[in-house]
Protein backbone atom coordinates (compact mmCIF):
# COMPACT_ATOMS: atom_id res chain seq x y z
CA UNK A 1 0.00 0.00 0.00
CA UNK A 2 1.67 3.43 -0.58
CA UNK A 3 1.97 5.62 2.13
CA UNK A 4 0.07 8.68 0.32
CA UNK A 5 -3.59 8.63 -1.30
CA UNK A 6 -3.81 9.20 -5.13
CA UNK A 7 -0.05 9.79 -4.65
CA UNK A 8 1.35 7.76 -7.73
CA UNK A 9 2.86 9.98 -10.22
CA UNK A 10 4.97 11.21 -6.99
CA UNK A 11 5.23 7.41 -6.51
CA UNK A 12 6.56 6.55 -9.85
CA UNK A 13 8.63 9.82 -9.74
CA UNK A 14 10.25 8.53 -6.71
CA UNK A 15 11.06 4.88 -7.37
CA UNK A 16 12.98 6.46 -10.50
CA UNK A 17 14.54 8.68 -8.23
CA UNK A 18 15.45 5.41 -5.96
CA UNK A 19 16.44 3.07 -9.36
CA UNK A 20 18.75 6.02 -10.60
CA UNK A 21 20.30 6.26 -7.02
CA UNK A 22 21.28 2.64 -6.35
CA UNK A 23 22.85 2.73 -9.84
CA UNK A 24 24.48 5.14 -8.46
CA UNK A 25 26.10 3.74 -5.68
CA UNK A 26 26.47 0.05 -7.75
CA UNK A 27 28.70 1.84 -9.94
CA UNK A 28 31.14 2.36 -7.39
CA UNK A 29 32.50 -0.65 -7.52
CA UNK A 30 34.22 -1.58 -4.03
CA UNK A 31 32.30 -3.09 -1.19
CA UNK A 32 33.04 0.33 1.11
CA UNK A 33 32.41 2.82 -1.92
CA UNK A 34 28.92 1.67 -2.94
CA UNK A 35 28.04 1.87 1.17
CA UNK A 36 29.28 5.17 1.29
CA UNK A 37 27.28 6.38 -2.20
CA UNK A 38 23.78 4.24 -0.51
CA UNK A 39 24.28 6.66 2.92
CA UNK A 40 24.76 9.62 0.05
CA UNK A 41 21.85 9.28 -1.92
CA UNK A 42 19.44 8.17 1.08
CA UNK A 43 20.32 11.36 2.22
CA UNK A 44 19.56 13.27 -0.48
CA UNK A 45 16.40 11.43 -1.65
CA UNK A 46 14.33 12.64 1.91
CA UNK A 47 16.31 15.97 2.19
CA UNK A 48 18.42 14.70 5.55
CA UNK A 49 21.17 16.27 7.13
CA UNK A 50 22.93 13.32 8.21
CA UNK A 51 23.32 9.96 7.35
CA UNK A 52 24.99 6.48 8.13
CA UNK A 53 25.00 2.91 6.73
CA UNK A 54 26.37 0.27 9.34
CA UNK A 55 27.33 -3.06 8.43
CA UNK A 56 27.08 -5.97 11.24
CA UNK A 57 29.97 -7.80 11.59
CA UNK A 58 28.38 -11.19 13.36
CA UNK A 59 29.62 -10.39 17.15
CA UNK A 60 26.98 -7.69 17.79
CA UNK A 61 29.22 -4.85 16.77
CA UNK A 62 29.68 -3.27 13.28
CA UNK A 63 32.11 -3.99 10.56
CA UNK A 64 31.61 -0.98 8.53
CA UNK A 65 29.58 2.43 9.46
CA UNK A 66 29.80 4.91 6.33
CA UNK A 67 28.45 8.60 6.92
CA UNK A 68 26.91 11.25 4.71
CA UNK A 69 26.57 14.78 6.30
CA UNK A 70 30.03 15.44 8.16
CA UNK A 71 33.39 15.81 7.32
CA UNK A 72 36.65 13.25 7.78
CA UNK A 73 37.84 16.29 10.51
CA UNK A 74 34.49 16.00 12.09
CA UNK A 75 34.55 12.31 11.93
CA UNK A 76 38.09 11.87 13.25
CA UNK A 77 37.54 14.21 16.70
CA UNK A 78 34.88 11.53 17.55
CA UNK A 79 36.21 9.56 20.40
CA UNK A 80 35.02 6.38 18.82
CA UNK A 81 32.48 5.20 16.19
CA UNK A 82 29.27 4.22 16.84
CA UNK A 83 29.48 0.40 18.42
CA UNK A 84 26.07 -1.02 17.65
CA UNK A 85 24.29 -0.56 20.82
CA UNK A 86 21.47 1.85 21.41
CA UNK A 87 18.76 3.01 18.76
CA UNK A 88 21.55 1.57 16.17
CA UNK A 89 21.05 -2.18 18.18
CA UNK A 90 17.67 -1.80 18.52
CA UNK A 91 17.40 -1.69 14.78
CA UNK A 92 19.83 -4.37 13.98
CA UNK A 93 18.45 -6.74 16.75
CA UNK A 94 14.29 -6.28 15.85
CA UNK A 95 14.91 -5.77 11.83
CA UNK A 96 12.22 -3.05 12.66
CA UNK A 97 12.12 0.47 11.15
CA UNK A 98 12.35 2.78 14.03
CA UNK A 99 10.83 6.95 13.19
CA UNK A 100 11.36 9.11 16.01
CA UNK A 101 10.94 13.19 15.71
CA UNK A 102 12.90 13.33 19.00
CA UNK A 103 15.13 10.16 18.88
CA UNK A 104 16.29 11.81 23.14
CA UNK A 105 13.08 10.89 24.56
CA UNK A 106 13.39 6.64 23.98
CA UNK A 107 14.56 4.71 26.34
CA UNK A 108 16.65 2.67 24.31
CA UNK A 109 18.77 5.58 23.11
CA UNK A 110 22.05 6.01 24.99
CA UNK A 111 23.63 9.30 23.50
CA UNK A 112 26.36 10.47 21.19
CA UNK A 113 30.27 10.13 21.65
CA UNK A 114 32.03 13.53 22.55
CA UNK A 115 32.51 15.99 19.60
CA UNK A 116 29.45 14.32 17.78
CA UNK A 117 26.90 17.16 16.25
CA UNK A 118 23.67 17.32 17.68
CA UNK A 119 20.64 15.24 16.43
CA UNK A 120 17.27 15.06 17.13
CA UNK A 121 14.91 13.09 14.35
CA UNK A 122 15.71 9.96 13.23
CA UNK A 123 14.58 7.43 10.86
CA UNK A 124 16.30 3.86 10.86
CA UNK A 125 15.46 1.29 8.51
CA UNK A 126 16.95 -1.82 8.18
CA UNK A 127 18.78 -3.41 4.67
CA UNK A 128 17.48 -6.94 4.34
CA UNK A 129 16.71 -10.03 2.29
CA UNK A 130 14.42 -12.50 4.02
CA UNK A 131 16.22 -13.03 7.04
CA UNK A 132 19.41 -12.03 6.04
CA UNK A 133 20.35 -8.55 7.38
CA UNK A 134 22.99 -6.39 5.37
CA UNK A 135 23.37 -3.26 6.72
CA UNK A 136 21.01 -0.84 8.79
CA UNK A 137 20.30 3.11 7.73
CA UNK A 138 20.23 5.80 9.72
CA UNK A 139 18.95 9.29 8.87
CA UNK A 140 19.11 12.19 11.03
CA UNK A 141 17.32 15.76 10.73
CA UNK A 142 15.81 16.87 7.84
CA UNK A 143 16.96 20.20 6.02
CA UNK A 144 13.74 22.04 6.81
CA UNK A 145 14.01 21.02 10.31
CA UNK A 146 10.59 18.67 10.08
CA UNK A 147 10.12 15.66 11.35
CA UNK A 148 10.44 12.48 9.28
CA UNK A 149 7.33 11.51 7.41
CA UNK A 150 5.43 8.25 6.52
CA UNK A 151 6.38 9.24 2.58
CA UNK A 152 9.90 9.51 3.77
CA UNK A 153 10.05 6.30 5.91
CA UNK A 154 8.93 4.48 2.89
CA UNK A 155 11.24 5.84 0.33
CA UNK A 156 13.87 4.71 2.22
CA UNK A 157 12.48 1.31 2.89
CA UNK A 158 12.00 0.89 -0.70
CA UNK A 159 15.61 2.06 -1.05
CA UNK A 160 16.78 -0.25 1.69
CA UNK A 161 15.65 -3.14 -0.23
CA UNK A 162 17.79 -2.07 -3.66
CA UNK A 163 20.38 -1.38 -1.45
CA UNK A 164 20.55 -4.70 0.11
CA UNK A 165 21.22 -6.39 -3.42
CA UNK A 166 23.68 -3.80 -4.00
CA UNK A 167 25.52 -4.42 -1.27
CA UNK A 168 25.26 -8.51 -1.23
CA UNK A 169 26.57 -8.04 -5.23
CA UNK A 170 29.43 -5.70 -4.24
CA UNK A 171 30.53 -8.13 -1.67
CA UNK A 172 29.83 -11.28 -3.82
CA UNK A 173 32.33 -9.74 -6.53
CA UNK A 174 35.03 -8.67 -2.93
CA UNK A 175 34.96 -12.68 -2.62
CA UNK A 176 35.68 -13.05 -6.13
CA UNK A 177 38.36 -11.64 -6.04
CA UNK A 178 40.18 -12.60 -2.67
CA UNK A 179 39.09 -15.75 -4.63
CA UNK A 180 40.83 -15.35 -7.74
CA UNK A 181 43.88 -13.50 -5.70
CA UNK A 182 43.89 -17.23 -3.62
CA UNK A 183 44.24 -19.20 -6.75
CA UNK A 184 46.18 -16.59 -8.92
CA UNK A 185 48.87 -17.07 -5.29
CA UNK A 186 48.30 -21.29 -6.11
CA UNK A 187 49.33 -21.15 -10.19
CA UNK A 188 52.44 -18.95 -9.06
CA UNK A 189 53.42 -21.38 -6.57
CA UNK A 190 52.64 -24.26 -8.81
CA UNK A 191 54.73 -23.08 -12.01
CA UNK A 192 57.74 -21.61 -9.90
CA UNK A 193 57.84 -25.32 -8.34
CA UNK A 194 57.12 -27.07 -11.64
CA UNK A 195 59.20 -24.60 -13.64
CA UNK A 196 61.86 -22.77 -12.25
CA UNK A 197 62.77 -24.72 -9.32
CA UNK A 198 62.77 -28.09 -10.99
CA UNK A 199 65.61 -26.09 -13.31
CA UNK A 200 67.15 -24.85 -10.14
CA UNK A 201 67.29 -28.56 -9.04
CA UNK A 202 68.74 -29.75 -12.33
CA UNK A 203 72.11 -27.34 -12.17
CA UNK A 204 72.43 -28.53 -8.71
CA UNK A 205 72.43 -32.15 -9.48
CA UNK A 206 75.38 -30.75 -11.89
CA UNK A 207 77.30 -29.26 -9.47
CA UNK A 208 77.45 -31.78 -7.42
CA UNK A 209 78.22 -34.11 -9.78
CA UNK A 210 81.18 -31.80 -10.52
CA UNK A 211 82.24 -31.53 -7.20
CA UNK A 212 82.21 -35.63 -6.18
CA UNK A 213 84.00 -35.85 -9.64
CA UNK A 214 86.57 -33.34 -8.40
CA UNK A 215 86.75 -31.77 -12.13
CA UNK A 216 85.46 -29.41 -13.94
CA UNK A 217 86.40 -27.54 -16.88
CA UNK A 218 86.43 -23.72 -17.59
CA UNK A 219 83.49 -24.62 -20.72
CA UNK A 220 81.67 -26.60 -18.29
CA UNK A 221 81.47 -23.99 -15.56
CA UNK A 222 80.29 -21.63 -18.46
CA UNK A 223 77.61 -23.81 -19.55
CA UNK A 224 76.36 -23.65 -15.70
CA UNK A 225 76.67 -20.31 -15.53
CA UNK A 226 74.80 -19.94 -18.60
CA UNK A 227 71.90 -22.11 -17.33
CA UNK A 228 71.76 -20.24 -14.12
CA UNK A 229 71.35 -17.09 -16.04
CA UNK A 230 68.22 -18.56 -18.28
CA UNK A 231 66.59 -19.63 -14.90
CA UNK A 232 67.28 -16.17 -13.38
CA UNK A 233 65.76 -14.60 -16.98
CA UNK A 234 62.48 -17.06 -16.25
CA UNK A 235 62.12 -15.30 -12.91
CA UNK A 236 62.23 -12.09 -14.24
CA UNK A 237 59.50 -13.23 -16.88
CA UNK A 238 56.94 -14.10 -14.28
CA UNK A 239 57.64 -11.20 -12.19
CA UNK A 240 56.33 -9.11 -15.18
CA UNK A 241 54.02 -11.37 -16.40
CA UNK A 242 55.77 -12.00 -19.49
CA UNK A 243 56.24 -15.64 -19.12
CA UNK A 244 54.70 -17.13 -22.16
CA UNK A 245 57.14 -19.39 -22.88
CA UNK A 246 55.31 -21.98 -26.07
CA UNK A 247 53.42 -19.37 -27.31
CA UNK A 248 54.90 -18.88 -30.95
CA UNK A 249 56.06 -22.80 -31.33
CA UNK A 250 55.16 -26.30 -32.22
CA UNK A 251 54.36 -28.86 -29.84
CA UNK A 252 57.80 -30.76 -30.79
CA UNK A 253 59.85 -27.13 -30.48
CA UNK A 254 58.10 -26.72 -26.97
CA UNK A 255 58.44 -30.67 -25.64
CA UNK A 256 62.42 -29.83 -26.49
CA UNK A 257 63.07 -27.14 -25.40
CA UNK A 258 61.13 -28.05 -21.89
CA UNK A 259 63.79 -31.72 -21.78
CA UNK A 260 66.92 -28.84 -22.52
CA UNK A 261 66.21 -26.60 -19.21
CA UNK A 262 65.75 -29.84 -17.09
CA UNK A 263 69.34 -30.85 -18.05
CA UNK A 264 69.41 -34.45 -17.91
CA UNK A 265 72.78 -36.10 -16.94
CA UNK A 266 74.94 -37.41 -20.38
CA UNK A 267 74.19 -40.95 -19.12
CA UNK A 268 70.35 -41.05 -19.91
CA UNK A 269 68.48 -40.26 -23.02
CA UNK A 270 65.70 -38.48 -23.43
CA UNK A 271 63.55 -39.46 -26.95
CA UNK A 272 60.81 -36.91 -27.81
CA UNK A 273 57.93 -37.53 -30.44
CA UNK A 274 55.97 -35.20 -31.31
CA UNK A 275 53.93 -33.75 -34.04
CA UNK A 276 55.51 -30.60 -35.43
CA UNK A 277 52.00 -28.71 -35.07
CA UNK A 278 50.55 -25.49 -32.95
CA UNK A 279 49.39 -26.83 -29.76
CA UNK A 280 45.45 -26.77 -30.09
CA UNK A 281 44.88 -25.17 -27.03
CA UNK A 282 44.83 -21.33 -25.84
CA UNK A 283 48.99 -20.17 -25.13
CA UNK A 284 48.12 -19.50 -21.16
CA UNK A 285 46.49 -23.81 -21.31
CA UNK A 286 49.41 -25.10 -23.17
CA UNK A 287 51.63 -23.66 -20.78
CA UNK A 288 50.23 -25.19 -17.86
CA UNK A 289 50.50 -28.40 -19.94
CA UNK A 290 54.04 -28.17 -20.10
CA UNK A 291 54.54 -27.22 -16.34
CA UNK A 292 52.55 -30.39 -15.86
CA UNK A 293 54.73 -32.52 -18.04
CA UNK A 294 57.96 -30.67 -16.50
CA UNK A 295 57.21 -32.00 -13.43
CA UNK A 296 56.55 -35.74 -14.18
CA UNK A 297 59.71 -35.38 -16.61
CA UNK A 298 61.75 -33.85 -14.10
CA UNK A 299 60.78 -36.76 -11.39
CA UNK A 300 62.02 -39.58 -13.84
CA UNK A 301 65.46 -37.54 -13.80
CA UNK A 302 65.82 -37.65 -10.16
CA UNK A 303 63.87 -40.59 -8.75
CA UNK A 304 63.97 -43.19 -11.25
CA UNK A 305 67.76 -43.99 -12.09
CA UNK A 306 66.59 -44.36 -15.84
CA UNK A 307 68.87 -44.94 -18.85
CA UNK A 308 65.77 -44.41 -21.29
CA UNK A 309 62.85 -41.91 -21.39
CA UNK A 310 60.52 -41.39 -23.60
CA UNK A 311 58.10 -38.45 -24.41
CA UNK A 312 55.21 -38.82 -26.97
CA UNK A 313 52.42 -36.86 -27.62
CA UNK A 314 48.59 -38.33 -29.33
CA UNK A 315 45.89 -36.60 -30.20
CA UNK A 316 42.81 -39.10 -30.58
CA UNK A 317 39.75 -37.64 -31.20
CA UNK A 318 39.28 -35.00 -28.69
CA UNK A 319 41.82 -35.93 -26.34
CA UNK A 320 45.32 -34.50 -26.16
CA UNK A 321 47.68 -36.91 -24.12
CA UNK A 322 51.18 -36.52 -23.14
CA UNK A 323 52.92 -39.84 -22.00
CA UNK A 324 56.25 -40.36 -20.18
CA UNK A 325 57.87 -43.29 -20.13
CA UNK A 326 61.04 -44.54 -18.29
CA UNK A 327 62.86 -47.84 -18.05
CA UNK A 328 63.78 -47.30 -14.22
CA UNK A 329 63.38 -48.56 -11.22
CA UNK A 330 59.51 -47.77 -10.73
CA UNK A 331 57.89 -47.40 -7.19
CA UNK A 332 55.33 -48.78 -5.18
CA UNK A 333 51.87 -46.82 -6.09
CA UNK A 334 50.26 -47.88 -2.82
CA UNK A 335 53.30 -46.70 -0.56
CA UNK A 336 53.23 -43.37 -2.80
CA UNK A 337 49.46 -42.63 -2.48
CA UNK A 338 48.95 -42.82 1.10
CA UNK A 339 51.52 -39.48 1.19
CA UNK A 340 52.06 -38.41 -1.79
CA UNK A 341 54.33 -35.41 -2.40
CA UNK A 342 53.59 -31.94 -3.54
CA UNK A 343 54.98 -32.46 -7.30
CA UNK A 344 51.82 -35.48 -7.84
CA UNK A 345 49.65 -33.16 -5.99
CA UNK A 346 50.05 -30.15 -8.39
CA UNK A 347 49.87 -32.45 -11.37
CA UNK A 348 46.45 -33.88 -10.43
CA UNK A 349 45.41 -29.97 -9.28
CA UNK A 350 46.35 -28.87 -12.68
CA UNK A 351 44.95 -31.70 -14.77
CA UNK A 352 41.92 -31.26 -12.80
CA UNK A 353 41.65 -27.65 -13.41
CA UNK A 354 41.83 -28.37 -17.67
CA UNK A 355 39.09 -31.33 -16.95
CA UNK A 356 42.18 -33.76 -17.59
CA UNK A 357 43.34 -36.39 -15.76
CA UNK A 358 46.94 -37.99 -14.78
CA UNK A 359 47.30 -41.77 -14.36
CA UNK A 360 50.45 -43.83 -13.38
CA UNK A 361 51.24 -47.30 -14.29
CA UNK A 362 54.46 -48.86 -12.38
CA UNK A 363 55.98 -51.48 -9.81
CA UNK A 364 59.21 -52.02 -8.90
CA UNK A 365 61.30 -53.10 -10.93
CA UNK A 366 59.33 -52.38 -14.15
CA UNK A 367 60.11 -48.35 -15.30
CA UNK A 368 56.98 -45.76 -15.08
CA UNK A 369 54.40 -44.66 -17.11
CA UNK A 370 52.46 -41.18 -17.11
CA UNK A 371 50.05 -40.53 -19.12
CA UNK A 372 48.28 -36.54 -18.88
CA UNK A 373 45.26 -36.80 -20.89
CA UNK A 374 43.64 -33.24 -21.56
CA UNK A 375 40.54 -32.68 -23.92
CA UNK A 376 40.77 -30.25 -26.29
CA UNK A 377 36.99 -29.12 -26.67
CA UNK A 378 37.28 -27.81 -23.35
CA UNK A 379 40.19 -25.76 -22.88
Amino acid sequence: MYPVKDSTPLILSKLGEIASAVMYAVDAGKIEHVLERIAQVSAELVNAKYAALGVPNNRGGLRYFKVAGMTMEEIAQLDHLPRGHGLIGAIMHDRKTIRLSRMQDDSRSIGFPRAHPPMSSLLGVPIQIGHQLFGTLYLCDKTTGEPFTEMDEWLIETLAGYAALAIAGAEFRDREKRVALLEERERIGMELHDGIIQSLYAIGMQLDLMRMTEKATYDEMGDIIGHLNEVIEDIRRYIQGLHNRGQQKSIRECLNDMVNRLHPPETMRIVVTAPDDQPPFTPAAFEAICQMSNEALSNAIRHADAQLIRVSVELINTEFRIIIEDDGRGFDMDTISSHSGLGLRNLRQRASLHHGSVEIDTEPGHGTRVTLSIPTRLI
